[in-house]
């Protein structure tokens, strides 16, 4: 079953173009706190993917899975990431990070051969955000 989230149902459209300021502040927090700096992107968000885990969110760690995947994460790299998950959560780590795993074997599955740009709900947003304000 496909879940439709509420970025692709226009809600996420919606409630930018009634809150403009605190969405789009939001989104350049994002953008700012997951891009290439002294610590590169891919391990910026497998520590996003991790703390998803911790605290159960499943659009999350879906999400963050998804771009580090396009940021080339490295299967070993998500693992490793995944094992500090487990050890703070325990058996329900376990359970979320098969969660994880799974959604990293899905994005290898259909990763387009250029780059996995636009994969996720978190780059989803930027780009619905950005085509709605221009």
């Amino acid at each position: 079953m496909v879940q439709t989230t509420n970025v692709e149902s226009g809600l996420f459209v919606e409630l930018r173009k009634l809150s403009p300021k605190v969405t789009g502040g939001l989104l350049r927090m994002r953008q700012e706190a997951y891009r290439d700096g002294v610590v590169p992107a891919k391990y910026k968000l497998l520590t996003a993917m991790a703390i998803s885990i911790a605290i159960r969110c499943e659009p999350c760690i879906r999400a963050y899975v998804k771009m580090a995947c396009g940021k080339g994460a490295a299967q070993e790299e998500l693992i490793e990431f995944l094992e500090v998950a487990m050890t703070m959560q325990g058996c329900p780590g376990e359970e979320w990070a098969l969660n994880a795993f799974s959604v990293y074997k899905e994005c290898l599955d259909s990763r387009p051969a250029s780059s996995a740009s636009g994969c996720c709900d978190h780059q989803a947003m930027s780009q619905k955000t950005e085509e709605s304000t221009s």
